[in-house]
């Protein structure tokens, strides 16, 4: 089984030549070993929190009678930070500088309340820094599914990751 960060993290090991030979080579999968089920509080109180107030989040009459899904759906940039969220132990517990970006954030099925959420992510891209030679930056592919193996998440992330010195 590949060392993702958080194991990097706890034996001392939080420098980038670490993170590309042990736990950033390119291609490295991993599968979360953690999963959370999404309640009716987190998708109404970060709906609230972002001032977000579609009837689709909030209105569970609403969505019976008008939405083809028959019922709320989870906010989708809750869905979001939850897939990165569930992937940070894994990957970039303890190395990470900054997020720089999501791009192709896709959500191919709807998540509701009760689903429970297990993630996969990818290395697909290494590079060193050209403005922080302090700092190199990783670029994964990040896949969310609910408990019938549905994918109901993918994005790319990238992220500015410590780096050791050179000696």
């Amino acid at each position: 089984m590949a060392r993702g960060a958080a194991a990097a993290a706890a034996d001392g090991r939080n420098s980038w030549p670490d993170c590309i030979s042990k736990s950033f080579a390119s291609g490295r999968y991993s599968v979360t070993r953690f999963a959370a089920t999404v309640t009716e509080a987190d998708n109404v109180f970060f709906s609230a929190l972002t001032h977000n107030p579609a009837a689709l989040h909030l209105d569970e009459e609403y969505c019976r009678t008008h939405s083809e899904f028959g019922q709320r759906v989870v906010n989708s940039a809750f869905t979001l930070g939850l897939m990165v969220g569930v992937s940070v132990g894994d990957t970039t517990l303890g190395t990470t500088v900054a997020n720089l970006g999501w791009d192709e954030v896709r959500f191919p099925k709807p998540l509701f309340h009760g689903d429970t959420v297990h993630c996969e992510s990818e290395v697909l891209e290494l590079r060193d820094s050209r403005s922080r030679p302090g700092n190199g930056i990783v670029v994964f592919q990040h896949r969310a599914f609910n408990q019938r193996d549905e994918l109901v998440a993918v994005c790319k992330r990238s992220a500015l990751m410590l780096r050791r010195p050179a000696p």
